[in-house]
């Protein structure tokens, strides 16, 4: 297990606010594991190899905000897999204040990005990625929320783990997930405007 240096946690302790948190988050390149190897890498590996991709962005958030009394929790996004339409799921680091919710995420494009604590419950947190959340062609298809993930339930390691965290992506995928919209909405979702399509494609690190 590595072990995280003087400076790495005084960079880390400095990070007070969830702000704060989301500034260092979107500071840190993306990773597009152009090596065509599938890693999660764990917050002490992220700070080390400077990249993340949206979960293990999310990981080493959640392990920051617990540093500072918050719970590091994850919410899972779920995005349509079958058909003709198919879009990437999406993880970002929920957290309250003032018993409203916010989130800190990691992307590379203009949306799913960073939200304010401003919501009453995790579905409307969730609810708030709907209409962003939308292929090239504008067709919607964010699906399922999760229940939170608490990182506290695994073992106290895995900020510092040398090892891919396959454990807490497993985990996502088995929590309770909750249907966002009907079968019979799906087919009346209206598609994206041409402007809303062009601003997705925006990024923040070139591939």
């Amino acid at each position: 297990m590595l072990e995280f240096t003087k400076g790495e946690g005084k960079l880390l302790n400095s990070l007070k606010t969830p702000a704060r948190v989301q500034d260092y988050i979107n500071s840190i390149p993306f990773n597009f594991e152009k090596d065509g190897i599938d890693v999660l890498k764990s917050p002490i590996r992220v700070l080390r190899e400077n990249n993340a991709h949206c979960i293990e962005g999310a990981i080493l958030a959640a392990y920051i905000l617990s540093l500072h009394g918050y719970d590091p929790l994850l919410l899972h996004l779920e995005a349509k897999k079958n058909g003709k339409v198919k879009d990437y799921d999406h993880v970002v680091a929920p957290f309250c204040v003032e018993g409203l919710w916010g989130a800190i995420s990691k992307t590379n494009h203009a949306v799913l990005r960073y939200r304010e604590p401003v919501y009453r419950d995790i579905r409307e947190l969730a609810m708030s990625y709907f209409h962003e959340y939308f292929t090239d062609d504008g067709k919607k298809t964010l699906r399922k929320y999760s229940a939170t993930l608490n990182l506290n339930e695994f073992e106290n390691t895995w900020p510092c783990e040398e090892g891919d965290l396959w454990g807490i992506d497993e985990e996502l995928d088995k929590i309770e997930h909750f249907e966002i919209v009907s079968k019979s909405l799906i087919k009346k979702l209206r598609i994206a405007d041409s402007i809303e399509r062009e601003a997705g494609k925006i990024t923040e690190y070139a591939l």
